[in-house]
């Protein structure tokens, strides 16, 4: 295997994070574990074949756990591996950030934002 150069060290964050869909999977791992049918219902707009892409990825850069339960039917969960815990406080800047971006562009934020239970609380914590 050939050793890889990186001209700055967010390249190497990037090349296991980046992308439009990891960070999203990523910050609603922080919020416990997962079932794939339960990631698609909070991402409806992935698809699913780029959702178990994305998966298989972060499982092998070793940020995100593959939890199967041998039971009929199976079932199969995923977690935020304790080495994917280290950027809950990267995904936690982001989601920050875009809260601060979000109401600079278009005032509201919550208008902004689609139902569901991560906003709701959102929401709740700011009132």
């Amino acid at each position: 295997m050939m050793k890889k150069k990186y001209n700055i060290s967010v390249e190497a964050t990037l090349e296991v994070i980046g992308g439009k869909w990891k960070c999203v999977i990523l910050c609603h791992l922080t919020h416990g574990k997962k079932r794939t049918s339960e990631l698609k219902r909070l991402m409806p707009n992935i698809t699913q074949k780029m959702l178990t892409q994305q998966l298989r990825e972060l499982e092998d850069d070793g940020v995100i756990n593959r939890i199967v339960h041998h039971q009929i039917p199976p079932k199969v969960e995923y977690e935020l591996s304790e080495y994917g815990k280290t950027l809950e406080g990267i995904l936690d800047l982001l989601c920050a950030w875009g809260d601060t971006h979000i109401t600079k562009v278009y005032g509201d934020k919550f208008s902004m934002l689609e139902e569901g239970i991560l906003n709701e609380k959102l929401k709740e914590d700011n009132q």
